[in-house]
């Protein structure tokens, strides 16, 4: 990523480049962080709008930035973990399962998140790509409860890998072992193909509000949930609503409203 990739990318996201004097430290990673959630939505539109997902950096910031989208996990910590390295953090890219129904683990590459080097020396787990999840990042070496307006996270040994857990519950198992972003092309493949992918079953749009908690739209249902936990959700019932939800709340412009699709259609 080029110098005037970044700029175009903290533009995006609303902040300013960090002055040469203040470097990569800690306090940027968390701003833009947060930033990243309140302003690039999770979201799995491509799979429904028949468009291809390629894990290339030129196409993440394509979409991300110049088309002004969202993605899922390969896609916006993709980019933002480039984004992080052309501003002087230390990027490593992980693969992890995620934890399913009766503590099944996923695929392998199910997920992929960022361990990043501050220049302070300090190592955090960043992961904008996760849905709900920490609003901040978690300290990599801390295996205490690390509070977040996300959650209570603590980071869990198991074996050679650790285990992220938010609120008591295992979210993802995380592997140590340094990935490039070529190795998550079967993952991604599979979850924007596979009828067995929650990604392919339904729909999604969400992301962080201003003041901690969270609008999503799943298919045709608006839903609001306060930093307090309260939701409240409503029906869209023209596809003039639909559109201007996707426009007016999280920035997106589409020629048509998405639909699931039946695999392989």
């Amino acid at each position: 990523m080029n110098s005037a990739q970044a700029d175009a990318y903290l533009r995006r996201l609303g902040v300013e480049r960090p002055a040469r004097a203040v470097g990569a430290t800690a306090d940027v990673l968390r701003e833009l962080h947060l930033r990243h959630l309140r302003t690039v939505p999770f979201e799995n539109l491509s799979i429904h709008l028949g468009e291809e997902i390629v894990l290339e950096e030129k196409r993440l910031l394509d979409k991300v930035v110049g088309a002004r989208r969202g993605g899922f996990c390969y896609e916006l910590n993709g980019a933002f973990g480039a984004l992080l390295a052309a501003l002087g953090f230390e990027v490593t890219l992980l693969a992890a399962r995620v934890h399913g129904d009766e503590g099944r683990l996923g695929i392998p590459y199910d997920h992929l998140t960022l361990r990043v080097g501050a220049s302070d020396g300090s190592e955090w787990l960043a992961d904008v790509g996760f849905g709900a999840h920490s609003h901040y990042p978690l300290a990599f070496g801390e295996r205490g409860e690390q509070e977040d307006p996300g959650g209570s996270f603590r980071i869990v040994e198991t074996g050679p890998d650790l285990d992220v857990v938010v609120n008591g519950r295992p979210q993802y198992r995380l592997e140590v072992r340094p990935r490039e972003l070529g190795d998550f092309v079967a993952g991604a493949w599979w979850h924007s193909t596979s009828p067995a992918s929650h990604f392919v079953q339904s729909l999604v749009c969400s992301r962080v509000t201003e003041d901690g908690g969270r609008i999503t739209l799943s298919g045709r249902t608006f839903k609001v949930t306060g930093a307090d936990g309260a939701r409240e959700e409503r029906e869209l019932g023209t596809d003039a609503e639909v559109l201007g939800a996707y426009r007016d709340r999280f920035g997106i412009e589409l020629g048509r409203v998405p639909t699931v699709r039946v695999p392989g259609c």
